[in-house]
């Protein structure tokens, strides 16, 4: 697992969801400004917030997490 490359992919699947990062956050459960931190500082999501973040935006966790590149 590479953090930098996470951060990409989250950022990427957030950019190309229909939602804004209020929206992402708040039905994830976090703040704004912690999912703001996900996608831009070294901070990893807790596994269940992981979770809830790629059922929300129909996204393999193995994708987020660099296993598979699709």
């Amino acid at each position: 697992m590479n953090l930098e490359l996470i951060q990409v992919r989250l950022r990427e699947c957030i950019k190309n969801s229909n939602y804004t990062q209020k929206e992402i956050a708040l039905a994830i459960g976090v703040s704004p400004q912690t999912l703001s931190k996900y996608m831009r500082k070294n901070i990893f999501p807790a596994l269940d917030t992981l979770a809830k973040l790629c059922n929300f935006l129909d996204v393999k966790s193995d994708y987020i997490l660099g296993l598979c590149d699709y």
